[in-house]
């Protein structure tokens, strides 16, 4: 199971990067790989029973560990055609429900999103058919070999065909998405298509599976309910998640540079606190910008550390102390909007950025906060 994912923070083992892609594994995975160890241990005993227990307990965590590589190259698949298009990748990460594929930025157009979300399922499929030619014509003498490649080629063709359902945040999802982009020229419209697909995929799933298990001859066993449970709120949060996204991006046009500017005075660096804010509130100014005797920005003074000061201190400490220095990436062009300006910002994350004209002129300051409240509604 796979998603196309934003940056988010995360712990676990780094394994290696394969073409340049950092690839971590979840802890989450050593439960999986327990589980998957239990449950197909007695299998893999009924299957070759010329093993004593033990040896087929290590054969199930083998398949467990093969599985995982498989997850591995479904997900290749996804990043390596994303860099091929020009899209940063920052990691892959494997966990409990399968991986996921962190691609920094939405492909460019419905083409290009239809066929990255198509290479891991392509790729899992293939791994399939290989598997089941090989069992057929290579390796059919039975054995431990021969367990494993079928163990492995079932699961890829189930991983291959699971993720080819259409709704978000499964691969199948992303198609539909791209398929509705293409046909309404509106992404946004892809994407709540998709997602309510992958809700209705959530709710079909559970409802399947509680069917089957009062309709079956035998005694109902609601322990069958647990993975169809599991798999199924995945793929709620996953659609709703997906739902809250559109929303946010459909402001993103919203977003003015110009528009959520505040006003900025400049000061000298030893001008007390208390002094500045007289000046910032005289003029109706949002923001205060250190500059050099020369007029040159050096700095901006930090809302955040100045709303911490308490008022009786505020005539002793100098508003040097309280500002961050202008790196070059916390300057930007007054006329950024849209995309550009939310990518300007992502490039170097911070509480305020300085304003420019063209020419070098100091437009404003815009505080991330003012922006974040475009989103919020707030």
């Amino acid at each position: 199971m796979s998603e196309q994912s934003p940056r988010q923070e995360f712990s676990g083992l780094r394994m290696g990067k394969p073409f340049g892609i950092p690839v971590y594994v979840s802890w989450t995975w050593f439960l999986v790989a327990a589980f998957i160890t239990v449950m197909f241990g007695p299998q893999m005993q009924q299957m070759l029973p010329e093993l004593d227990s033990a040896a087929a307990y290590a054969v199930a965590f083998v398949f467990a560990v093969l599985l995982y590589v498989s997850v591995l190259l479904h997900e290749l698949a996804h990043s390596v055609l994303a860099k091929w298009y020009g899209l940063p990748v920052r990691r892959i990460t494997l966990y409990l429900l399968g991986g996921v594929s962190e691609i920094e930025k939405e492909p460019p157009t419905p083409g290009k999103e239809f066929a990255i979300a198509a290479a891991g399922p392509a790729l899992s499929l293939g791994l399939a058919g290989v598997g089941v030619a090989a069992d057929i014509f290579v390796i059919n003498s039975g054995g431990i070999v021969e367990a494993l490649t079928w163990q492995l080629w079932v699961a890829n063709l189930i991983v291959g065909v699971f993720n080819l359902l259409p709704g978000l945040p499964l691969d199948g999802g992303r198609m539909l998405r791209a398929g509705v982009w293409k046909l309404t020229r509106n992404p946004g419209s892809g994407t709540i298509v998709a997602a309510w697909g992958g809700r209705v995929l959530a709710v079909v799933l559970v409802a399947f599976a509680l069917a089957t298990t009062l309709t079956g001859d035998r005694e109902a066993d609601f322990t069958n309910l647990v993975w169809p449970l599991v798999l199924a709120s995945f793929i709620w949060m996953g659609a709703t998640q997906s739902l809250r996204v559109a929303k946010i991006r459909a402001r993103i046009p919203q977003v003015n540079a110009r528009a959520l500017a505040r006003r900025a005075i400049p000061v000298t660096a030893e001008t007390p606190l208390s002094e500045a804010l007289r000046q910032a509130a005289e003029q109706r100014a949002g923001a205060l910008v250190v500059v050099d005797h020369d007029g040159t920005p050096l700095a901006i003074v930090n809302e955040a550390a100045v709303q911490a000061t308490p008022e009786h201190r505020r005539p002793w400490v100098n508003v040097a102390s309280l500002a961050k220095s202008l790196d070059p990436t916390m300057v930007l062009d007054a006329g950024l909007t849209g995309e550009p300006l939310i990518d300007a910002m992502r490039e170097a994350p911070g509480s305020e950025y300085l304003l420019v004209e063209p020419g070098g002129a100091v437009y404003g300051v815009l505080a991330t906060a003012d922006v974040n409240r475009v989103f919020t509604g707030v």
